[in-house]
């Protein structure tokens, strides 16, 4: 079983523009072995945390998360663009660089109570993240932890989740 995870992770400079150099996680994704033990080692984090719900993130968070909460005996609640699920929805907005976006999830898809873990692919400035925590304690969930395959650390996103157990499995200090 592979024990660094960043070596199945792919560098794809210029993309989406040309300062950024992207994270491809496909690579990982593709390989049973890698996929397997990023998986295993995300579950392991929250194996005790008696985990009702895995809340994952569009769109590579669903892969991971399905899979941790499949692990966890837990369900899946989805957080999506706006106007993508079919049932009436919350909506949270959070800032960009250069704007807001927004997510939503279906106002049904947690009970009071429940406990969530929050899954995404990736953690770069926090605001997606921060979201989602939203949207799950509007719903009346319980944050249990906010969990990330990749933590691009330099772009401080923890800042914004301060006083939630964060957890990454493969951590970035710079570009």
């Amino acid at each position: 079983m592979p024990t660094n995870l960043k070596t199945y992770i792919r560098d794809v400079p210029g993309f989406p523009k040309p300062e950024i150099v992207f994270k491809d996680i496909t690579t990982l994704l593709k390989d049973k072995d890698g996929f397997r033990a990023a998986v295993d080692q995300l579950a392991d984090k929250y194996k005790d945390r008696r985990i009702d719900l895995v809340a994952c993130v569009e769109a590579r968070g669903f892969t991971l998360g399905a899979a941790v909460a499949y692990k966890l005996g837990a369900g899946v609640v989805i957080a999506r663009k706006p106007k993508k699920l079919p049932a009436k929805t919350i909506r949270e907005e959070y800032s960009l660089e250069y704007g807001t976006d927004a997510l939503e999830m279906h106002e049904d898809a947690i009970q009071k109570g429940q406990r969530v873990l929050v899954l995404d692919d990736l953690l770069a400035t926090g605001g997606t993240a921060l979201a989602t925590v939203r949207l799950v304690e509007r719903l009346g969930g319980t944050v249990v932890g906010v969990a990330f395959l990749i933590d691009l650390a330099f772009l401080k996103g923890r800042d914004k989740l301060k006083g939630y157990d964060v957890q990454a499995l493969i951590s970035y200090d710079h570009e």
